[in-house]
């Protein structure tokens, strides 16, 4: 069963009216990369066991604690199981609690290891998004011995703090493409029954990363040791907004190749990959790019076709490859986007 069809000369009116029947096409042929440089896309995940706890976090990163306690992130642990919607949710899902499943939590809420007990501690927390840290704060908090502090750390020790880090479980605090990942890992929601059984949406409507990450949720205070959020230069975000519409063009594409039946969940991914797709024509047309013409090749002749899994799948990997490498840019080559941008009267 087709999907959608998402050729070069598509409207944005045809491509949403095709996505409502239900189709995508992925592309014909690839652009070589290595697949190597270019972390899997994965479902986001908290391990509870590595989890320690955002009050481990106050001690270097207060003001950042501050900050969060001020967002819908926060709120959640207290608020969003009373809500109607989150009830009747889980009376379609037969859940008793939306704390004590793996179906809400892995979104909504950080658990942590307590004894033999693994309960819900927080909401969208510190380490739902940097990941759970036991097995690399101690290398995060380390800047080259017992007296050195952060702003003596030579440069190369910290090139090496964040390369430990990472590669004991810290999420990327980089790379800016894998920073959307993670944001879209939960704001694309990556499961079938839940959306056609369940009622949720399939994702957070018109979710766009500058937009999103510029605003309540924003807590850039490393650079003023904790007395400023400090809003991102221009330059930056300019290459979060072409990162995040691939990032949400790949997350759309995982989401539509666990389509197994043609219906609400299947319907609504590929109008979403419609929509980034077609925010990738709009950047395109103005910087002519290689590793957008490498995102938008990807999804250029091809069907996304209920069965056709490997075929989506692998369309999605070299937009990956191609986000991966574009957050690398110098954002200062690409103020022919500016009017793409969101206003900071759009930021959440």
């Amino acid at each position: 069963m087709r999907l959608l069809r998402i050729g070069r000369a598509t409207s944005v009116a045809h491509c949403l009216a095709a996505a409502m029947l239900l189709g995508l096409v992925v592309a014909s042929w690839l652009v070589a990369a290595d697949s190597s440089v270019t972390p899997a896309f994965t479902p986001r995940q908290c391990d509870p066991t590595v989890v320690v706890g955002h009050d481990t976090c106050t001690k270097c990163h207060e003001s950042e604690l501050k900050q969060w306690m001020q967002t819908p992130h926060y709120r959640t642990f207290d608020v969003l199981h009373r809500t109607p919607e989150a009830k009747e949710i889980a009376e379609k899902m037969g859940l008793r609690s939306i704390k004590r499943n793996d179906t809400c939590v892995t979104c909504h809420y950080t658990r942590q290891e307590h004894g033999t007990r693994v309960r819900v501690v927080a909401g969208v927390s510190c380490e739902s998004c940097h990941g759970g840290a036991k097995d690399w704060l101690q290398l995060h908090a380390d800047y080259g011995g017992p007296n050195i502090t952060r702003q003596m750390e030579s440069p190369a020790h910290r090139h090496q703090r964040r390369m430990s880090s990472m590669a004991a479980g810290m999420n990327n605090p980089s790379n800016v493409y894998l920073l959307a990942r993670q944001c879209l890992s939960c704001h694309t929601v990556p499961d079938e029954r839940l959306v056609n059984v369940g009622g949720h949406k399939a994702g957070t409507d018109q979710f766009e990363l500058v937009a999103w990450s510029q605003g309540s949720v924003r807590h850039n205070f490393v650079r003023s040791n904790g007395a400023v959020n400090a809003a991102s230069d221009q330059p930056r975000l300019r290459v979060m907004y072409v990162v995040g519409a691939m990032a949400d063009l790949e997350a759309s594409l995982h989401a539509v190749a666990k389509a197994t039946e043609l219906s609400i969940f299947g319907r609504a991914s590929a109008a979403r990959a419609a929509r980034a797709k077609r925010r990738l024509w709009e950047v395109q047309r103005r910087i002519d790019h290689p590793l957008v013409s490498q995102a938008l090749d990807a999804v250029a002749e091809l069907e996304l076709t209920l069965g056709n899994e490997s075929a989506v799948l692998a369309a999605a990997d070299s937009i990956g490859q191609a986000g991966y490498q574009f957050a690398e840019v110098d954002g200062n080559t690409l103020s022919a986007i500016d009017e793409l941008l969101p206003s900071p009267s759009d930021y959440k």
